[in-house]
Order: C-alpha cells, then sequence, then structure tokens
C-alpha cells in the first residue's frame, strides 16, 4: 500500500559500535551492518545531485518515462530475487511483498508513464475579459533536489514511487531508507544494471544522524513517510531553512461495518484489512466498529477465520508463497508495543478471542481478535501497527461516525454497508484523507487518486494528479504585447480613473450587470492611460 507509514516512536535497536546491524526478522540473525553517512559522504552526494540535476530537468518528459520503464522492466525480471530481499528485511509473506511492493510499483510506473507528459505539459488557462489582450498560462519546472525519507514497513516501494514521481518532474533524487530496513545495495544495483540515469536518484545509509545532515545540506523538498513523533522532528529542522515537506504520517484507521452487509464477504475484507503486512501499514484496520444487529455473528465467523489464518514462524520457507499468510513484525521495538496496548486494554477490561501472545522472544505475533474495548484504551487511540483488529459495538450511523472522528489522526477509513447512499453519506462526514467503500485501503491501490491525510496524519498529496505535480514548481506566466499603450492602472492616478475602474466594478461584477456601461466604460479606460500618462 502506499500508504505505508510506519510508526518508529522508539529508534530501532543499533549495535553498541559504530555500524548499525540490519537484522532479519524472522531468524533473528544479523544479515549485514551499515555505516552512518559522513558529512563528507553527504557533501558528495549533493555535488552530483547539483550536477546531474540540469541534465534531468533539460531532458524531455518523454526521455524521463523511457529511464523510468527501465527500471519497471529490471523489476520485473528480477521480482523473486527483490520479493525475497524484501522478505529478509520486513518478515513479510511473500504474497504480500509482492502485491504491496512489486506489484503497486509496476502499477504506478504503468499509469504515470502515461499520465507525466500531458501533467507536465504547459497548460493554458483562462485570462479574465478585464485583462483582454493578454494570454496566460502555467509551466510547470522542476524544484532541483527532493530529499526523500521512507519508512522500514515498504523499503522498496516508499523508497522507489516518491523518488520515480519526483524523478519524472525532473528532480534529481536522495534517499535516506530507514536503518531498520535499508535494503543495501539493492537499489544501487537496480540502477546500475536497468541502465538507469547515474546518479539520478542516490542512496544514503544511516540514522537520523545522517538524515538531519541532509536536511542541513538544504534540499528543495523533503518527502517523508513515517511516525508523528519523527515527522515533527523532520519538520522542525526543515523550518529552519524553509524547506517545503510532505508529511505521511500514521494513522489509528477506522472501519465501519453496518448490519446489512453480505457477511461472508465483508468478514474476509476486513480481516484482510486488518492482518494484510501484520497491520504494519498506516492504514490498516486499527478500530472496528460494528453495527449491534450483525455484532455477535460478525465476531464469531471473524474469531473462526483468523484461527485458520497461517501466521509467521522461525522456520519458514521464504520462497513458498503458502507458508504463512501473516507475516511476522519486522523491529523488536514495535513488538513491545503491541504487547502494551494488548496489556493495558485486557487490564481495562478487554477480552481477547484469539491470538495474543507472540511465540516465544521472537517477533512471530500471531493475528488477535479483540473485543470489549472502548475509547479509554490505548488499542483504540494509539497506533498498535500490528496484526490486532479491536472491535467495538454501535448502534446508530451519527454514533459510528463520532466514534469514527474520535481521533488525532485522519489517514484512511473504510465503511461497509449494501446501501452505497448511507456509505457516501458516512465517507463524507469521516474526517481523513482517504476512504474505501466496501473494501480497505483501495484508495492507495489506485495510483490515479491522491493520498494523504489530515490531523495528525500528516499533510500533502501523493500520487494522483496532484502527487505528480507537488514535485513541480507550478510557475504562473502572465504575456502581453509590446505596444504603445500604457495600462490605465499604471501612474498617474487621477479621479477620471478612479470613477471609470468604479464603473467597471459596478457594471461587471455586481449582481445587476450592465454590459453596455461595462464596454464603454473599458474602452475609455484603455484609452485614457495614453491620455493622462506621466510626463
Amino acid at each position: 500500500m502506499d500508504t505505508k507509514g510506519s510508526t518508529d516512536t522508539v529508534a530501532p535497536e543499533v549495535s553498541t559500535s559504530a555500524n548499525i546491524d540490519v537484522v532479519n526478522p524472522i531468524t533473528l540473525e544479523k544479515l549485514y551492518e551499515i555505516e552512518e553517512t559522513a558529512q563528507g559522504g553527504v557533501d558528495q552526494v549533493y555535488r552530483n545531485a547539483r550536477e546531474i540535476q540540469p541534465k534531468i530537468g533539460a531532458m524531455r518528459v518523454a526521455e524521463r518515462v523511457a529511464e523510468v520503464l527501465k527500471l519497471r522492466d529490471y523489476i520485473i525480471e528480477n521480482r523473486e530475487e527483490l520479493i525475497t530481499k524484501v522478505i529478509m528485511e520486513t518478515g513479510k509473506s511473500r504474497v504480500d511483498a509482492f502485491t504491496s511492493e512489486i506489484f503497486e510499483i509496476c502499477d504506478v510506473i504503468h499509469v504515470f508513464a502515461h499520465k507525466a507528459e500531458k501533467l507536465l505539459r504547459d497548460q493554458k488557462v483562462t485570462t479574465p475579459i478585464v485583462l483582454m489582450g493578454k494570454k496566460s498560462k502555467i509551466i510547470y519546472q522542476p524544484l532541483g533536489i527532493i530529499l526523500v525519507i521512507p519508512p522500514w514497513n515498504y523499503p522498496l516501494y516508499q523508497g522507489l514511487i516518491p523518488s520515480i514521481l519526483a524523478f519524472l518532474a525532473g528532480n534529481a533524487v536522495i534517499v535516506k531508507p530507514s536503518e531498520a530496513t535499508p535494503l543495501k545495495g539493492v537499489f544501487e544495483e537496480m540502477f546500475e544494471k536497468s541502465g538507469f540515469i547515474k546518479n539520478a536518484v542516490q542512496i544514503v545509509y544511516g540514522t537520523g544522524i545522517t538524515g538531519q545532515r541532509l536536511i542541513d545540506s538544504r534540499p528543495d523538498k523533503i518527502h517523508f513517510t513515517g511516525s508523528c513523533a519523527t515527522g515533527r522532528k523532520v519538520m522542525a529542522h526543515a523550518a529552519q531553512y524553509l524547506i517545503p515537506v510532505d508529511l505521511e504520517l500514521g494513522g489509528k484507521d477506522p472501519s465501519i461495518v453496518f448490519d446489512d452487509i453480505n457477511l461472508e464477504r465483508t468478514v474476509n475484507g476486513v480481516m484482510w484489512g486488518g492482518f494484510t503486512t501484520s497491520g504494519q501499514a498506516c492504514t490498516s484496520i486499527e478500530r472496528l466498529y460494528v453495527q449491534e444487529g450483525v455484532y455477535d455473528e460478525f465476531v464469531e465467523m471473524i474469531v473462526d477465520k483468523t484461527r485458520k489464518l497461517r501466521p509467521s514462524h522461525a522456520n519458514r520457507v521464504i520462497e513458498d508463497p503458502e507458508d504463512c499468510d501473516v507475516g511476522c513484525i519486522t523491529t523488536a521495538f514495535q513488538v513491545h508495543i503491541i504487547e502494551s496496548h494488548l496489556k493495558d486494554a485486557v487490564d481495562k477490561g478487554a477480552t481477547i478471542l484469539c491470538g495474543g501472545s507472540r511465540e516465544g522472544d521472537s517477533r512471530h505475533f500471531p493475528p488477535t481478535i479483540v473485543i470489549g474495548v472502548d475509547h479509554t484504551m490505548k488499542i483504540m487511540t494509539e497506533e498498535t501497527f500490528g496484526p490486532v483488529l479491536p472491535i467495538m459495538k454501535f448502534k446508530t450511523e451519527a454514533e459510528a461516525i463520532e466514534l469514527g472522528n474520535d481521533s488525532v489522526y485522519g489517514l484512511s477509513a473504510s465503511v461497509w454497508s449494501r446501501d452505497l447512499r448511507r456509505c457516501d453519506r458516512v465517507a463524507r462526514a469521516l474526517v481523513t484523507g482517504n476512504v474505501s467503500i466496501n473494501n480497505h485501503m483501495l484508495t492507495e491501490g489506485n495510483p490515479h487518486l491522491p493520498f494523504g491525510g489530515v490531523k495528525e496524519s500528516g499533510f500533502g498529496r501523493f500520487k494522483g494528479d496532484v502527487g505528480l505535480l507537488a514535485f513541480s514548481n507550478s510557475k504562473s506566466i502572465l504575456i502581453d504585447k509590446q505596444s504603445k499603450l500604457i495600462e490605465p492602472h499604471w501612474y498617474p492616478f487621477t479621479a477620471t480613473k478612479y470613477q471609470m475602474l468604479g464603473d467597471i466594478v459596478t457594471s461587471f461584477f455586481s449582481k445587476k450587470k450592465n454590459w453596455i456601461k461595462f464596454a464603454v466604460t473599458g474602452l475609455k479606460l484603455d484609452t485614457i492611460g495614453n491620455k493622462e500618462k506621466l510626463k
């Protein structure tokens, strides 16, 4: 899901040495180390970016598209190897890794390869009649250097897709992957072997220290996906230099189920929406509200089906797409957050119907259903980011809307009902950036739709037409003729001009228009500048 914001309110574990250990969450074995990038390395990356960006900006959009299609072809050809590398660092199930990373990357490239040239073309716009004789247009130019900071939960997709959109808009890109899932060498090999233009997208490894160095070097824009806590830090640091930022932050996404649903379909859809990527997606279902008329039957069925899901385990065969349905938790700190939310809920009266505890000291956490919850519990108010579905009963549509909006977050939501008019009413009433009706997380499955949140889920939009143009400087241009005409609103200011401007306003803009008076006054006003010009 392109909505792949992560929660990183606690820094990932690091080794006591100067290097950072990257661990396989399935086996807890060390995969490799990465080093913090020193200031000299950051400086060199920016020199490379400043050198290549004018060349990128001078390319025709069709030429940039051709470069991006090289990446698509490489990804398709090497998809199994890429999926395996993603699983080794994230612990996802193989199908999750395929659909949320490989498939969505190819889909977004496909859409924008066809749209980019049209969207970035000079756009003629209307010039008002009071500016008759002049022409107006908008041109879209690169911003310069874009810093992309992706999350740990979708490292391939979120590292690549913002970079591709920024590149299509003519920018050079610098990516600082998460230190938890940096995919060391994966992007570099992809760029080199695909023949993608050198240094157009560069990778810089490290922790938040490296991130600070990259911001201090003053990119022209920052695209950040991650937690609210880290997003605030990024924005505060960028504010020192007035660097614009797009923030795609956390979510506590509600799903509202009315009692007129097809039970079998809705249970299956909600189960997937809660447990896909082990719930480690910012648009996973984190709060489930079920209308009282179907509540008991719904809970019974979803518990039965959840128990039949195949959870992650230490002896996984990661090449087998049927080895598990629900992957493991990527980071150790996230396991602790999940456990603390469940403990808080149980201490306050909630009941765990299935799942609820991990396998030993591992990161294998089974899909979990919790009932008896309310909004005094962390599990209904704070981002859990795990395979946990807390279910709460509601009576009326108004109550469902109130519960859905009772959150500091506003990223995404879903509404389930046969009554599409009701679905539309509720979707409009929910204070959020995205709503799927009778499905979940599917707004971000459509690259034509913009994605982003409101409230503490961030701001700015990614994908869709506005998502591509967000990486551009939308420059307004007005064209006038070079003639003898002295504009009437130029100096000197006279009582005659003032009177005529008043007549223009009342004859053209007021409720009772007088077209004849407007035309006559306008013609006189056009000539008065030459009669009353400064001498």
